[in-house]
Parts: C-alpha cells; structure tokens; sequence
C-alpha cells in the first residue's frame, strides 16, 4: 500500500508542477525588462525590477479598472449570497406548488451556454439603461450566476433537519424570520464558499464585462488591452497578470479551510 501511494504521488505532482510552473514563468518574466526578457524567456532573472508593476498600475490605468472589478465583484457577490440563501430557503424548506419544477427549470438553465444569450443580453441591457454603468454589471453577473447559487444553497439547506423549522413555527416565527434568524446563520459554511466562487468567476470574466462596461474596463479587459497588435511587452503583460491574481491568491489562502468545508459539505448534504 506505501508503495501504490507513492506511484501515486508521481503524477499528482507532475500535475502540480504543471499548475505552478505558469505562475513562477509569470512572476519571474514580471520582473524583466522587456530586453532581458527577449535574450532569455525561460532564464532565471538576474536584475529584478518593479519598474513593470509601476508602470502597469499607473500608466496602463490598472487602478481604474482595479476599482472597477472590486465594485462589481463585491456587490454581485453579495447580491448573489442574499438571493441564493432567500430562493434556496424556499425551495428546500417551503412547500408550495410547481417547487419541482422550478428547481428543474433552475438546473436546465445552467446548461445555457453564455454565447446563446447575449444578443438578447444586451438588448435588456440597452433596453434598461443599465450600458456603461457599475451597476449594470452588477445585474448582469447576478443574472449569469444566479442559478448555480440556488442550486447550491438548494442543496445544502436541503440536508438541514425540518425539526429546525418546525420548532420555529410553533414558537410564532413567520417564515421570512426563520429564513433570517435560523436558516441565514446556520448557511454561512455554504455562503463562503459560493461567495468565494463567484468571486472568482466575476473577477475572471471579461466577456459579460466588454458587453456592459464599453466606455470604462475592469481589470481583466484592462490587462487584455496591455497585448500590442504587432508586438507586446511580455514583462509589463505579466506584471499585469501577477496584479490581478494577487487579490484572488490572497482570498483563497485566508478562506483556502472554509472552501474545502463549505464544499464537502454541500457535497454530503446535497
């Protein structure tokens, strides 16, 4: 058994070099200049500078669409965690006709690909007057992710005991303060990590956001603007790439416990 465990870690960790190299590439190259980067590609880099950085926060505009991203990505997480844990209450626990259906109707949406909808898409978005602006980002994101949000809180208020809800009742708690005092708190493992996820996926996306924020960039547009048409500084790209992870890296080692947690549990229960 140690021996089978062993051959098993080989390709574990040609798997996890295969993870770690990009971002060592990435990092390394970030702190070339643009000549050392042609000489050497794949060395080492022997004179480290920030200036890429530097130049990447100030005068390619990062910090405009840094805070771009930072708006849209945190009110559409807490948009999304408010109405998944309000929907997922009332698919899990309520009982009212066509709930069935609902939820199928929920779980076929999220086999839409994106591409189907966004002409559509972007005529609502037109249509509300929601074209350049934060908050129709925010919409826009809540939308595309919404379903898989309910799905999850679905599944994990769905393991919760009835008894909770029931002794509630006969204590006198109407349904939308069992939803708040009993069922909101008892979620929290499940909403960090959809929070985290939809983190991820709002922070990732640039299609949604090329779409509705044509007059301003996030940051992802922003660093997808840094590539030239004929040629492109490689070392200022990458300084792009490091900022805009760095962020993203940062949240999954605070909350890297209560997304394992949150997702087991929303496995076991589900």
């Amino acid at each position: 058994m140690p021996m089978f465990k062993r051959l098993l870690s080989l390709p574990m960790a040609v798997i996890a070099f295969t993870c770690l190299y990009p971002l060592f590439f990435t990092l390394n190259n970030a702190l070339k200049t643009n000549k050392e980067y042609i000489l050497d590609r794949f060395g080492l880099v022997s004179s480290p500078t920030f200036e890429n950085f530097v130049q990447a926060w100030t005068r390619s505009r990062l910090s405009e669409y840094f805070l771009n991203s930072v708006t849209a990505t945190v009110g559409a997480c807490l948009l999304l965690i408010l109405l998944s844990s309000m929907a997922g209450f009332a698919l899990a626990i309520l009982r009212f006709p066509l709930r069935r259906l609902v939820f199928i109707a929920i779980l076929a949406s999220l086999m839409i690909p994106v591409q189907v909808v966004l002409v559509p898409f972007y005529k609502t978005i037109i249509a509300f007057g929601l074209l350049n602006t934060r908050l129709g980002l925010i919409l826009s994101y809540t939308a595309f992710f919404l379903p898989f949000s309910i799905y999850l809180m679905t599944s994990f208020y769905a393991g919760l005991p009835r008894e909770l809800t029931e002794a509630a009742r006969i204590d006198g708690c109407s349904y939308p303060q069992i939803w708040w005092h009993v069922i909101f708190p008892l979620g929290k493992p499940a909403m960090i990590t959809l929070g985290i996820l939809n983190a991820l996926y709002c922070w990732n996306d640039v299609l949604i956001s090329l779409l509705v924020l044509q007059n301003e960039r996030t940051l992802m547009v922003g660093i997808a603007a840094l590539r030239g048409e004929y040629t492109t500084n490689v070392p200022l790209l990458c300084a792009g790439i490091v900022l805009a992870a760095l962020p993203i890296v940062a949240l999954y080692l605070i909350f890297q416990r209560q997304i394992v947690n949150g997702i087991a549990t929303g496995a076991v229960k589900g």
